[in-house]
């Protein structure tokens, strides 16, 4: 069946109709390739604000989520999507003594293995993030445990994620890691692959021309001028959210302009159930703190999309009025919300919730790490690009807006606008 014929498929147009979701036509072609009967394998890739995780997300409500989870590739992405961390999934620890005695720990795991069998596929969100060997050591559990000699075991995997931004912790292969598209599973695992190419999230032609350059790591006359146009020392009183590399930074940044209001301080502790180490692990994982230190006028963000559309992940706005179970926010779009407790879940490789934190949904917003940003879209940003030293961090966080308008630099160099040149000929 022709990719042309499958965009009629009849599971991906009962979903659109049924949900009123209009989608883009890049998004559409996807759709059809993971509603298809025919199954493939397939990677969806793309820029920032593609809309890869709104198709994941509807994509996800035709499958049984039991028989074809949601993995993520780090603990904090598993909070935000509702899904099970990878390495918890398959066993994999920090594979402790190397791939092959992880292999043999994960099958005689009964738990694993029960699992492995039990399912039809899987989604791995942000695969970037995860190494080659680590993707790799999973297929061959999955083979084993199934007793079946074809890739993933016969399992279904839909992969999700931009090689352009945030990279895998551990880069070196001879330390067990590297791209996954370098490892020799990417190639055995015959992805159907989708690059979304609208953008959804910024409307502005110029900023996307210099996002598009950035992320390709170009830095031309026309990356240069916009970059320069926009820099210049950020007051302290800038009411956005800045940006910086490091989370000591932010931390610091944030509690001198708390300290700057001279409104009441309300504490609000986050309730935590579940098992001890659990609880530990979801407390350095979650975007909301252990003790929530808010005052009304201060800057916040929402940490959550809201099923409503009233806001998404990364919205800030202003505390108007703090009461025990609600804040009410008035929203630097202009809009003005309320917003009550809401639940942040670590699920353990069966998908049974291990640990519990309830919370209001948000944190202070006049800092945040470049890496806690992925995935959000912000109002207004303020971010110092110089010095940067990870792949794709530069890119990451100038495509968090949805206009150049609100972009604010405090100093940037070319040195920190990089690009891993294997990562460069894999896009090609």
């Amino acid at each position: 069946m022709s990719l042309e014929k499958n965009t009629s498929d009849p599971v991906g147009r009962s979903l659109k109709e049924s949900l009123n979701v209009k989608m883009t036509p890049c998004q559409d072609l996807a759709l059809a390739a993971l509603t298809s009967p025919l199954k493939p394998n397939v990677f969806v890739t793309g820029g920032a604000g593609v809309g890869k995780s709104f198709l994941m997300r509807y994509f996800y409500r035709t499958v049984d989520s039991k028989k074809f989870p949601m993995l993520a590739s780090t603990g904090a992405a598993a909070v935000l999507v509702g899904g099970r961390t990878f390495h918890s999934f398959f066993g994999l620890g920090i594979l402790d003594g190397g791939p092959e005695a992880t292999i043999e720990r994960a099958c005689r795991n009964r738990q694993v293995v029960k699992r492995l069998r039990a399912m039809e596929g899987m989604i791995i969100d942000e695969i970037s993030m995860l190494a080659g060997p680590v993707l790799r050591v999973a297929e061959i559990i999955c083979r084993r445990v199934r007793d079946s000699d074809l890739p993933w075991g016969g399992l279904r995997v839909i992969a999700v994620g931009d090689f352009a931004q945030l990279p895998p912790v551990e880069r070196d292969p001879n330390r067990g890691g590297g791209w996954a598209f370098l490892d020799p599973v990417w190639e055995w695992s015959a992805f159907q692959k989708h690059r979304l190419d609208t953008q959804v999230r910024c409307q502005d032609p110029h900023y996307m021309s210099v996002l598009a350059k950035v992320r390709q790591g170009i830095v031309d006359d026309e990356v240069t001028d916009y970059l320069n146009e926009r820099t210049g020392p950020i007051e302290t009183e800038f009411e956005g959210t800045r940006l910086f590399p490091r989370r000591d930074q932010t931390e610091r940044f944030n509690e001198m302009r708390l300290a700057d209001l001279d409104t009441p301080e309300k504490t609000f502790e986050t309730i935590a159930t579940g098992n001890a180490r659990a609880i530990e692990s979801l407390l350095k994982q979650a975007p909301v703190p252990q003790t929530l230190r808010l005052k009304e006028g201060a800057l916040v963000m929402i940490r959550q999309n809201d099923p409503m559309g009233r806001w998404v992940n990364g919205s800030t706005g202003h505390i108007r009025r703090i009461q025990p179970g609600r804040l009410s926010i008035d929203l630097l779009s202009g809009r003005k919300v309320e917003i009550e407790k809401a639940t942040f879940s670590m699920l353990d490789g069966d998908g049974e919730v291990s640990a519990a934190l309830v919370n209001f949904p948000v944190n202070l917003a006049w800092a945040s790490t470049i890496h806690k940003a992925q995935g959000a879209t912000l109002d207004r940003l303020a971010v110092d690009l110089s010095r940067l030293w990870e792949p794709g961090q530069a890119y990451v966080a100038l495509s968090r807006l949805t206009s150049g308008s609100e972009l604010r630099i405090a100093s940037w160099d070319a040195s920190s606008i990089r690009v891993d040149p294997q990562v460069i000929e894999f896009m090609r």
